[in-house]
């Protein structure tokens, strides 16, 4: 989940690369007018898809896209997902290598999760 649509699915094409057929890789990004922000009615969706195979974790960008997603969770019936508190690209990464390897869902959110403390040099 990220402000911008294509954050997420510039994100998502790059998670393809990494992650098996099997994941489900769902993007969901910007306002309902396209424009910048969040769109509920997106994210709801998203997480729907996502969350009916295995289970979700949600990665968000910041701020609003929080609460968005919260949300969501909070609305949604039937479907297991969960949100990670990781960077979005790093945390995706490591998430969907996770998820390949056949973590569950927690092992799939502390693998994103784990993703906070990697150093860049």
């Amino acid at each position: 989940m990220s402000h911008s649509d294509a954050i997420a699915e510039g994100l998502k094409d790059l998670l393809r690369q990494f992650a098996a057929e099997d994941v489900a890789i769902v993007a969901a990004g910007g306002g309902p007018d396209g424009s910048l922000g969040t769109d509920s009615d997106r994210i709801a969706a998203a997480i729907a898809e996502a969350g009916a195979g295995r289970g979700a974790v949600v990665l968000m960008d910041m701020g609003s896209a929080v609460l968005s997603v919260r949300s969501a969770l909070t609305d949604a019936e039937g479907i297991e997902a969960t949100m990670a508190d990781a960077p979005l690209v790093e945390g995706a990464v490591a998430a969907a290598v996770a998820a390949s390897g056949g973590a569950d869902l927690a092992g799939v959110v502390t693998a994103a999760e784990e993703a906070r403390v990697v150093g860049k040099l």
